[in-house]
């Protein structure tokens, strides 16, 4: 379980006041209850899931976690950019105590980086470093996945395959996915939340959350 109890989050604006991202939000995400996330580009999508994973703080109220939470996927998946991608997987393994061989050899096969694994961070391009984090987020097991537009790297045989672990990990696990793929969210989610000015709403179905968010983009951004 994932609850939130009264949580603001705020950036500075260029100029002065505040961007509102939540505005004393309270709800909760419930293990086997996978979630779509939407919203327009600039709502603060990324930033609900670095506060949900740790990696971003609230200005005000409190996050209850429960489970083994993944760090976000997406396309700036956090690594040590100095080292080299298999450095980087011996320290995720040796954080989370798991067995380096067998999560390497999961990496490698499922990130297809072949020796790009032995170069560093830094010189990878962002899709490089979504397959790196998407390959080394499933080969752990968690209870939460936090997945943000990831599967949009790579071909369609790299998809299909992000894909397939997708159906595997849901079996066990609950799934947080952004994605302005409809047809996607479709694909492996419950339930729909939108958030817009502040606000994070859920709704019981999938197409009521789609429906809300176009009629949103319809009316315009909110800055």
């Amino acid at each position: 379980m994932i609850v939130f109890d009264k949580v603001k989050k705020t950036f500075p604006k260029p100029g002065g006041g505040k961007r509102v991202i939540l505005n004393s939000f309270t709800g909760a995400f419930k293990p086997g209850i996978n979630v779509g996330i939407l919203g327009h580009n600039g709502a603060g999508k990324s930033t609900l899931m670095r506060l949900i994973a740790g990696s971003e703080m609230a200005d005000s109220g409190r996050i209850y976690r429960q489970g083994h939470i993944s760090w976000t996927l997406g396309f700036n998946g956090g690594f040590h950019r100095n080292m080299t991608g298999r450095q980087n997987v011996k320290f995720i393994c040796d954080i989370y105590g798991k067995d380096y061989k067998r999560i390497f050899k999961f990496v490698d096969d499922f990130s297809e980086l072949g020796r790009y694994l032995d170069i560093p961070i830094k010189d990878y391009s962002s899709g490089m470093r979504a397959r790196l984090s998407f390959g080394a987020c499933m080969a752990m097991e968690f209870e939460y996945y936090l997945i943000d537009e990831v599967i949009a790297v790579g071909d369609k045989a790299f998809r299909r395959k992000c894909k397939a672990v997708f159906e595997q990990r849901r079996e066990s696990a609950t799934l947080l996915l952004v994605s302005h793929s409809s047809t996607l969210l479709r694909a492996f989610c419950d339930i729909g939340g939108v958030l817009d000015d502040g606000e994070l709403t859920f709704y019981d179905t999938l197409d009521e959350a789609i429906a809300v968010h176009e009629n949103n983009q319809l009316r315009g951004f909110h800055f």
